[in-house]
């Protein structure tokens, strides 16, 4: 099943996490996934079982291959309000914002999570895996002749998710994490490993409470070890990661999001600040047809939206039709998994549809396998969240 979105050939040698030892000794079935061994699933333990496991205690996940950077500079918030539609100057220290960044048409470059630190010079910023390079030129272009550094952060990056997240982890430090709540993030202390100093953030990418710890190398397989050893968690790997997602109404770049489609039409009008919304002052990359679209959305040809159906589940590339015109096509999948957590044997997805047919409850017919099934337009998220809030 997992197969036809991973693999496990490669003509170059695959990167490797500092986990990747831990990853074979616990039984992981290692694949290629944006040029790093990742583990898709791991021995004993099904992807059904997996995805039950966080919903219901707490999964460990290693996103290590993800790329984390100090932004620093007196140059930064004019930076980040060139390549971004979010406004990160009222954004309080210590918490954080999805936001994209954006090319010159408007198109998506990649999704990140930008953390404020102290004060408008210090940020904390992650990006894709699969987008490493491409990000890093990126942001160096738009950066030239500007007041502003940018620092790879060599580390492990953990998440922690599952409603035991935070009673599994507080185990490990003096910090009350209950006190921490979702966007923000803190350094914490744990004073079993040498006192070290990890970067927390309270969320995720998988609709659960959780967090995203960075480690120090040196520490990190004795630490996710020692967190194992919780009996509420259990190692995860990218079988689970995508369905939880799925079910969470977010995006994997690559698939649901690339370079020619605007937050508008990705369905992410959301993380276009209202400051940034005034078309006689916004000077962010596509903003003249970013804005456009917002105030005519008859300019979106086609929208980001979810769906469900029964039988098999539909994967990326699958065409989707009209269904009062079962020879017009309209649209086309782009990420599809079955949901573990919705009864019925439900099958949901992603896709991109002709504005007209994006409104939920549309009925839709998805070939699959050389098979039309009628398939529903259906509002995201799949599930509702279960974030820790203030």
């Amino acid at each position: 099943m997992f197969r036809r979105a991973y693999s496990t050939a490669s003509s170059t040698p695959l990167l490797k996490t500092p986990l990747y030892n831990l990853h074979i000794s616990l039984g992981g079935d290692m694949v290629e996934f944006a040029g790093y061994a990742m583990p898709v699933l791991y021995k004993g333990f099904s992807h059904i079982d997996s995805h039950r496991w966080t919903r219901e205690h707490a999964g460990l996940f290693d996103v290590s291959h993800m790329l984390q950077q100090k932004i620093s500079g007196k140059d930064v918030i004019p930076l980040f309000d060139k390549i971004t539609p979010t406004d990160f100057k009222p954004l309080k220290p210590w918490h954080n914002q999805l936001s994209v960044l954006l090319n010159e048409e408007g198109g998506i470059v990649d999704d990140t999570i930008i953390t404020k630190h102290d004060d408008d010079e210090h940020f904390y910023v992650v990006t894709n895996a699969g987008t490493r390079a491409k990000d890093q030129a990126f942001f160096k272009k738009y950066a030239e002749g500007l007041d502003v550094k940018f620092e790879v952060i060599d580390s492990t990056l953990l998440a922690i998710q599952g409603p035991s997240a935070q009673k599994v982890l507080q185990k490990f430090t003096n910090e009350d994490l209950s006190k921490i709540y979702f966007g923000n993030s803190k350094y914490i202390i744990v004073p079993g490993f040498n006192n070290a100093e990890l970067h927390l953030a309270r969320g995720g990418y998988t609709g659960e409470d959780g967090f995203e710890v960075s480690i120090p190398n040196d520490i990190a397989e004795d630490l996710a070890k020692a967190l194992l050893e919780d009996p509420e968690l259990k190692p995860v790997g990218l079988a689970a990661r995508d369905s939880l997602r799925l079910e969470a109404g977010m995006c994997l770049y690559g698939h649901d999001l690339n370079d020619t489609i605007t937050p508008v039409e990705g369905s992410l009008s959301w993380v276009i600040s209202k400051t940034k919304r005034d078309p006689a002052t916004a000077k962010f990359n596509g903003s003249s047809k970013i804005l456009a679209q917002l105030a005519d959305r008859s300019l979106v040809k086609q929208q980001r939206v979810g769906f469900q159906l029964k039988g098999p589940a539909a994967r990326e590339g699958c065409k989707i039709f009209d269904v009062d015109s079962p020879e017009k096509q309209i649209g086309v999948v782009t990420s599809g998994s079955a949901s573990p957590s919705l009864e019925g044997r439900i099958n949901i997805g992603q896709a991109y549809i002709d504005r007209g047919y994006h409104k939920s409850g549309t009925k839709v017919l998805i070939e699959i396998r050389n098979k039309k099934r009628e398939g529903v337009i259906a509002k995201q998220p799949f599930i509702a969240p279960k974030y820790y809030r203030e």
